[in-house]
C-alpha cells in the first residue's frame, strides 16, 4: 500500500519513496529470539538508505519503536521483564557471542539501536531501562556492503548486516534453527537498495526522467 508524505508518494511499510520501494525483495525469517529495533527520530526521517525498517520487515518476531528516551515505554519495559534481554552494543563488558554461547533458560530479546554512533550513545544515556541491560557484541569478520555510505570505521556494519551476523551466530549455537536459504536471502532488500542507489548515482538525469514518468502513470 502506498500513501503520501508531503508531495511524494511513499510506501508506508518500508518508508521509502514508492518509486524505489523494496518490499517485494523482503524475505521473512521466523525466529525464537525477539528483536527490538530502537530507531532514533533522525534515522526515521531518512528515506534513501535506512535499513532499520527493512530489518524489522524481514523478522517476523520483531518490533520497531522510534524515540530517544524509552525509560517509561510500557511495551519495552514489558519485553525487558519477559525476556532475557540484551542491547547489541560493542562495549568492553559486552558478551561477545562470537566467542561465548549466549544460551539462556528463557527466550532472548535483543535490542538493536538504529542510529549514528553519537545518537546511540545519547539513547543509551537517556533510557534508564536500557542501561540495566547487558550488552552483546560479535567479532565483525565481514566488510560492510553499504557502498553508498561511508561507515565511521572499517568494522562497522549497517543495522540489517549486524542482525544477519547475530542470526548466523545464534544458528551456530542452535539457539535458532534458521534455514540456510533464509539467511542467504536476508540481505536481499538491502542489496537491491544499494544497487538502485548506485544506478541513480551513475546516471541521475535519465533515472530522474524515468521515475518522473512512472509517477505520472
Amino acid at each position: 500500500m502506498k500513501t503520501y508524505f508531503g508531495d511524494r508518494e511513499k510506501c508506508y511499510k518500508c518508508y521509502r519513496p514508492a518509486s524505489s520501494c523494496m518490499c517485494e525483495h523482503i524475505h521473512n525469517v521466523k525466529t525464537k529470539t525477539k528483536f527490538v529495533i530502537l530507531m532514533h527520530p533522525k534515522e526515521f526521517k531518512k528515506v534513501k538508505n535506512g535499513t532499520g525498517h527493512l530489518t524489522h520487515l524481514a523478522l517476523q518476531n520483531s518490533e520497531l519503536f522510534v524515540g530517544v528516551d524509552f525509560s517509561n515505554h510500557q511495551k519495552i519495559n514489558e519485553i525487558i521483564e519477559s525476556y532475557d534481554s540484551y542491547v547489541l552494543y560493542p562495549s568492553k563488558e559486552a558478551l561477545n557471542i562470537s566467542r561465548t554461547n549466549p544460551h539462556s533458560k528463557r527466550d532472548m530479546a535483543i535490542f538493536i539501536i538504529d542510529s549514528t554512533w553519537s545518537c546511540s550513545v545519547k539513547m543509551l544515556r537517556e533510557s534508564k531501562n536500557l542501561q540495566a541491560l547487558r550488552h552483546m557484541s560479535f567479532d565483525s569478520v565481514k566488510l560492510s556492503q553499504f557502498k553508498i555510505k561511508q561507515q565511521p570505521a572499517e568494522f562497522c556494519l549497517s543495522t540489517i548486516e549486524s542482525t544477519l551476523s547475530v542470526l548466523e551466530l545464534l544458528n551456530k549455537y542452535e539457539i535458532e534453527n534458521i534455514e540456510k536459504n533464509d539467511l542467504e536471502e536476508f540481505l536481499n532488500p538491502f542489496e537491491q537498495m544499494i544497487e538502485y542507489q548506485q544506478q541513480i548515482i551513475a546516471n541521475p538525469i535519465s533515472n530522474a526522467v524515468r521515475f518522473k514518468r512512472r509517477s505520472e502513470i
